[in-house]
């Protein structure tokens, strides 16, 4: 990709070298002060206090953490503590690059969506707090509807390419273009509908709806491509197969056959590697959004 020099979006949050240390957030709350101090001094609250500090003695953690969420704390980001955290000359690179298909996105989005509302993307290394919760970087790129964030460990573009055979930057671009398509679901109002299913549907059949939202999400990566293909012509030769090849290496099928040596279709949640790779594609080829409802097709 001819991505050098572009604009980079200025919609991201670079919490690289930070480290979490709760989940506070939600606010000291005063009028919690007299009920606390009752519990404190009392003898339970002795013993509290007791297994507030082994913790954090144990884990590093400030003890303030726990007794701010234990006075109306609860959600968002909480403390964080700068670290030695020194980013390496590409995976400075590899944010450049991301916050430069990010802007990208935003072309292409308010382009085709009336009121378009961006979202933010974050930068961490090892783990992160989110409205939607504590992740580390082994659950691997996500969207928060909460917050209308994505989350990026940049390692996990190196771990495409060395552990998923999945190399390239139009690889990772598709990565980043799924998350947001994610967005695009979020503000249109399909996420809450999918929402409004949890506990009303068996498990199995609430995975099988997750893998019509996973495979709209790469169908709108793909509507992206097209649109910025068009606008600025950066694809070079095989960028197309890299994206392709991104999208059949964390299909479902396959990743359960690497890792169990078994696939159980029931459990899929975002697709086999033919559908993945089937919907990206069409989403390129056809640039339509209206061509894109995985909800109400019998051919996925």
């Amino acid at each position: 990709m001819k991505w050098e020099g572009r604009r980079r979006s200025s919609n991201v949050e670079d919490r690289r070298g930070q480290r979490v240390g709760g989940s506070g957030g939600g606010g000291f709350n005063p009028m919690l002060i007299g009920p606390l101090l009752k519990v404190l001094f009392s003898k339970t609250g002795l013993i509290i206090v007791g297994i507030i500090i082994a913790i954090s003695v144990i884990t590093g953690t400030n003890p303030l953490t726990f007794l701010g969420n234990f006075m109306g704390g609860g959600g968002g980001q909480g403390f964080t503590t700068e670290t030695n955290y020194t980013p390496s000359e590409e995976e400075d690179r590899l944010a450049a690059f991301s916050e430069t298909i990010l802007a990208d996105t935003e072309d292409v989005w308010n382009q085709l969506l009336d009121n378009y509302r961006e979202p933010t993307l974050v930068l961490f290394s090892g783990q992160v707090s989110s409205a939607c919760g504590m992740a580390s970087s082994a659950t691997g790129p996500f969207y928060c509807p909460g917050d209308e964030k994505l989350y990026i460990d940049l390692s996990f573009f190196k771990e495409m390419e060395m552990k998923l055979n999945a190399p390239g930057d139009f690889a990772q671009a598709y990565v980043i273009a799924h998350e947001v398509g994610h967005h695009i679901q979020k503000i249109s109002g399909i996420t809450a509908e999918m929402d409004k299913l949890r506990g009303q549907v068996s498990e199995k059949e609430y995975n099988q709806f997750s893998v019509r939202l996973e495979l709209q999400a790469d169908f709108l990566a793909g509507v992206w491509a097209n649109h910025s293909q068009k606008s600025i012509g950066w694809m070079e030769k095989g960028d197309l197969a890299e994206a392709l090849n991104a999208a059949n290496a964390i299909g479902d099928d396959r990743l359960q056959k690497q890792a169990t040596g078994r696939v159980t279709p029931d459990s899929f949640t975002h697709g086999t590697s033919a559908q993945r790779m089937k919907w990206f594609k069409k989403g390129f080829e056809t640039g339509d959004i209206n061509q894109g409802d995985t909800f109400n097709t019998n051919d996925l």
